[in-house]
C-alpha cells in the first residue's frame, strides 16, 4: 500500500508518501509535476495512494523539523526510490553532494561517469519526488545560476542559503537570479 499525508514546512506545504519499504514521496504540494510523479510511483508500485498515517511519516517529520532548524545535515530515512535504474543512479549521486555545497549539472554528469549526459541528468533531477531528502536543489548552472527546480527558484535559493548558513562554511554562496 501507499500512504499519503502532508506537512507544513518553512518552504510551504509538502506531500509525504510512504510504503512499507520507505518514504517514496516528499514534494511540494503545488509543484506543477506533483501529480505526474505520484502517478509514476503508483504505476510502478501497482497501487494508488491512500490518505493515512504511516510510521515512516513520524521519522520524516522529526528529521525534516531538525533540517529546517539547521541541526540535521543528512537525512537517515528508509527510502523507496521509484524510478528507472538511470534515475535511481542520478538520485543516489545527488545524495553525495555535501550539505552546504553545490555542483553544476556538468559536474554532476562527470561525477556519474558520463559528461555528455547533462540533459539526461537534468531530466532525472526533475523527476525526483523526494525534494530536500534527495538534494536536487544543490545542482546549479555552470555559471552559478539558479536553474531547473520543480519547487521554484525562490525555494531553491532559500534552501541553498539555509544550508550555507548552517553548514559552518564561510563565505557566501554564489547565486545569480
Amino acid at each position: 500500500m501507499l500512504f499519503l499525508s502532508q506537512i507544513k514546512t518553512p518552504v510551504g506545504i509538502m506531500r509525504m508518501g510512504a510504503s512499507d519499504a520507505g518514504i517514496c514521496l516528499f514534494d511540494f504540494e503545488y509543484r506543477r509535476s506533483i501529480d505526474t510523479i505520484m502517478k509514476r510511483i503508483e504505476s510502478s508500485v501497482g497501487t494508488t495512494f491512500t490518505e493515512g498515517d504511516h510510521p515512516h511519516f513520524e521519522i520524516l517529520k522529526e528529521q525534516s523539523a531538525r533540517y529546517f532548524e539547521g541541526t540535521l545535515k543528512e537525512f537517515d530515512l528508509p527510502l523507496h526510490l521509484v524510478g528507472t535504474p538511470f534515475q535511481v543512479s542520478v538520485w543516489r549521486g545527488l545524495e553525495q553532494i555535501p550539505y552546504g555545497e553545490t555542483r553544476s549539472y556538468k559536474q554532476q554528469s562527470i561525477f556519474l561517469g558520463n559528461e555528455k549526459a547533462i540533459r539526461a541528468v537534468a531530466s532525472a533531477n526533475g523527476e525526483n519526488g523526494l525534494a530536500i531528502i534527495i538534494p536536487c536543489h544543490r545542482v546549479i548552472g555552470t555559471n552559478g545560476s539558479l536553474v531547473g527546480y520543480g519547487g521554484g527558484l525562490q525555494r531553491k535559493k532559500w534552501l541553498l542559503e539555509h544550508e550555507r548558513k548552517n553548514s559552518g562554511k564561510t563565505g557566501q554562496i554564489n547565486l545569480f537570479d
